[in-house]
Parts: structure tokens; C-alpha cells; sequence
């Protein structure tokens, strides 16, 4: 089972590019029930949307902002969504606590993962190697 990091499912939501070809090379080789999004990518991509949102003056940029929200809500819809729960939630602190650096999102991305023995597809190797334990495949570069 694979867990999708925000940063693939940025690349599926955009224009055709050599990165996303390879992704979707790879993961039609499975089945669609292998693949799980986590609802913090989900949050990621929520405060980003309201963010423009917030931030836009011009009509264009507001509809523009909305388009975000309907495309993160059309893509997380195509995947099974994995919470942030109490396992999640303990892992988390652990490896805080051990002294895993690495930003607070990516490291309750990984703590869902871990805490459901999932592989984690990323393109960010160097942050995720951090984490102990924690299955990374970067399916981007071809070599997956």
C-alpha cells in the first residue's frame, strides 16, 4: 500500500510533464485501492486555496482560488483518505521527541504512513530518509 506525499499529488493535479508521466507509469501498475491520500495533504492544499483566496483582489484571482479548492476536492476523491488519528497522533510525538527534524506536516505525513505500515511516494527523499523506519519511493525519476 502507498501513501501519496502532497508534493505527487500537486504533480497529478497539473499539466502533462515528464514527472507526472513517470508517476502514472508506475502506478498503473496497481491496483487503484493500493494508492491512500492523508488528510493532512488534504490540509495542506486547503490552506493554500484559502490563502489565494484571502490574499486576491481581482475577480479572476477569486475564481481562481475557488478552481483550487474544486480540484483538491476532485483529486482527494479519487483516493482513499487515511486520518491523522490517535496512533498517528503518538507517533508523531515520538518521533519529535527523538529528534526527527523535519517540518511538521511532512512529519504527520509520515506518522500516518509509519502507523499504517504504508510506503510513503515522495519526491522529497532528503526530508523523509530522516524518519526511521519510514518506507520512501520516489516513482518520479523513472527507477521505480
Amino acid at each position: 500500500m502507498y501513501v501519496l506525499d502532497t508534493d505527487l499529488i500537486v504533480i497529478l493535479q497539473h499539466a502533462e510533464s515528464p514527472e507526472r508521466r513517470r508517476l502514472l507509469s508506475a502506478m498503473a501498475g496497481h491496483r487503484p485501492t493500493d494508492f491512500f491520500v492523508t488528510v493532512v495533504s488534504l490540509h495542506e492544499q486547503v490552506m493554500g486555496a484559502n490563502k489565494y483566496i484571502s490574499r486576491a483582489r481581482k475577480p479572476a484571482d477569486i475564481v481562481r482560488g475557488y478552481r483550487m479548492f474544486e480540484q483538491s476536492l476532485l483529486t482527494f476523491s479519487q483516493y482513499q483518505l487515511i486520518p491523522f488519528d490517535e496512533p498517528s497522533a503518538s507517533l508523531f510525538e515520538q518521533l519529535r521527541q527523538a529528534g526527527v527534524r523535519i517540518g511538521t506536516m511532512d512529519l504527520r505525513i509520515a506518522s500516518i504512513a509509519l502507523s499504517h505500515s504504508h510506503t510513503l511516494l515522495t519526491r522529497n527523499t532528503v526530508d523523509f530518509q530522516k524518519v526511521l523506519g519510514l518506507r520512501i519511493e520516489d516513482w518520479t525519476t523513472g527507477s521505480a
